[in-house]
């Protein structure tokens, strides 16, 4: 392997946030302003999911670190001072940052998240795109006024709603994709007023050191954002922990966001967790349609995705065509190393993940699923994979898979296929294809999670359309506006307008409450 082709690319604008040292880039973080390594001295290695080797070196940020970062965030409050179009501003300067080191972006995510050139441009092309819809966000932080003339405790009096920022919001954001949603946390907070301290996944925090860069260039306030990197039980868990956080903003793993709840106290949190996408493809569906969407929903990088589909529920009617063009579909999708730019399925992000996804596979064959294509793995690659008649005892049944494979389970009917997804401990997306809008509309409305999509693989894009899970899937909801929803507190002001001499008054009891009921009032020239 080319060891050029595994370097790092940055340009003068990044000069100041690393250092090399025996050819290797180690990154530092950004506390109270300045970028700075830990106080103890400690790295730790990132290692590319192409071939396992050591692209870059991260700071591990000990408890005095966070401590530092946390208490900068909590003492610089400037964005909060700007304008609301001054902070638009910002986010449309970085915007163009992005684009213009656009290719940088891409390489490193190919690099340190093993992504297609496809899919690591589109990363860069979404999270710019969300930067400049900043202004449609910013609509959601708009009050309301309250008249109190239409209560009796309130007459004389008026409210205004207003939302304020929460304080300092802990952004801790995943693996899959981790510089746009790290960015889908970073955006809505700060322009809310917030101040921000960043936790990247510790398997690949490079994107989001250069986005903070970016944001930092762009004339965020000094001390308002800040980045900190570590592992998740130790630099995470003192992040959580911190009584100066008002909010933890987290995706990733129910597991983990389950103990984040636990430790978390009376914080304010919003959790993007685990999902088990299922797909329902109905008697009448458009089968050659369903085949590609289920195939992309399945594989797209990997299916290393939350929306990804989990699960296809391919009734029996229809299951042995589904199937057959379900892995002529997937026949089609190419699978190696991802620099190759006709390759469309690529590594999983390490060996453990491609370990454990085998397990799951393995386990479904062991219970009676036949293996169709795929089923084997090297290294951090597992293979596109194909299973067929799946039984519902097994674990990949209805556990999350993050892997490239297409599991396919034979439900009798719509009812049965109902059953098994309601099933699910897990609420995120899942999505049905049909050509009846009677039986879309009772599907959808029966399915428990928080987005449905019909006829097409569940996508959250750019957040356009509102997002988020129910049950084990996690809490709050994420997209252009509700984002900012989750980042804010409500805060009402009463006023009473009785000392100026305004405000409406009561004038008279109501003629029921005293019993003294109006008489009708007859016209003297024509009543009889």
């Amino acid at each position: 392997m080319d060891k050029d082709s595994l370097e790092l690319p940055l340009s003068p604008l990044f000069d100041g946030i690393y250092s090399v040292l025996d050819d290797i880039p180690n990154f530092r973080m950004l506390i109270g302003g300045k970028w700075r390594g830990a106080k103890v001295g400690s790295q730790f290695d990132v290692h590319t999911p192409i071939d396992g080797s050591v692209i870059a070196r991260a700071q591990m940020a000990s408890l005095m670190d966070v401590d530092s970062a946390v208490t900068a965030a909590k003492e610089n409050r400037g964005i909060r001072d700007l304008p609301g179009i001054e902070r638009i501003d910002i986010f449309n300067c970085a915007a163009g940052l992005l684009d213009q080191h656009k290719d940088e972006f891409a390489r490193v995510l190919q690099l340190e998240a093993g992504k297609s050139m496809r899919d690591a441009t589109g990363e860069v092309e979404a999270t710019a795109h969300r930067l400049r819809l900043t202004m449609e966000e910013a609509k959601r932080i708009f009050g309301d006024y309250v008249p109190g003339d239409w209560s009796h405790d309130a007459v004389g009096k008026m409210a205004l709603v207003i939302r304020e920022p929460i304080g300092v919001v802990a952004v801790i954001s995943p693996f899959n994709y981790p510089l746009y949603i790290a960015s889908t946390k970073m955006i809505p907070a700060l322009l809310a007023g917030n101040s921000v301290v960043v936790k990247p996944s510790s398997s690949n925090p490079i994107s989001a050191l250069l986005l903070v860069r970016v944001l930092e260039a762009s004339g965020v306030p000094e001390g308002c954002l800040n980045v900190v990197t570590g592992k998740g039980e130790e630099t995470g868990d003192a992040l959580i922990k911190h009584e100066k956080v008002g909010m933890i903003n987290f995706t990733g793993s129910t597991p983990v966001g389950k103990r984040i709840s636990q430790m978390a106290s009376m914080k304010k949190l919003h959790l993007e967790l685990g999902g088990k996408g299922y797909a329902l493809v109905l008697e009448d569906a458009d089968l050659d349609l369903a085949a590609q969407k289920c195939v992309f929903g399945s594989l797209k990088f990997s299916g290393q995705r939350c929306d990804a589909i989990s699960a296809v529920l391919a009734v029996e009617a229809i299951a042995d065509d589904l199937c057959d063009k379900i892995v002529r579909e997937v026949d089609r999708w190419k699978f190696g190393d991802p620099r190759d730019e006709s390759v469309m399925a690529g590594p999983v992000i390490n060996q453990s993940a491609a370990e454990r996804i085998h397990g799951m596979v393995m386990d479904a064959v062991e219970k009676g699923a036949r293996l169709l294509r795929g089923g084997k793995f090297h290294d951090s690659y597992y293979e596109p994979t194909v299973l067929d008649d799946v039984p519902v005892s097994s674990v990949i049944a209805h556990e999350e898979t993050f892997g490239p494979v297409v599991t396919i389970l034979r439900p009798k009917d719509e009812d049965e296929a109902l059953k098994i997804a309601r099933q699910s401990k897990y609420g995120l997306e899942s999505c049905v294809f049909t050509r009846d809008f009677y039986r879309m509309w009772r599907v959808a409305k029966r399915l428990e999670c928080g987005e449905v999509t019909v006829n097409d693989y569940p996508s959250h894009g750019v957040g356009y359309f509102p997002f988020g899970g129910i049950k084990d899937s996690g809490m709050g909801r994420e997209g252009i506006g509700y984002s900012i929803d989750e980042m804010t507190n409500i805060k009402t002001i009463v006023f009473n307008l009785e000392a100026g001499g305004l405000g409406k008054k009561e004038q008279a009891a109501a003629a029921c409450k005293t019993g003294g009921l109006r008489k009708a009032r007859t016209d003297p020239e024509n009543g009889k």
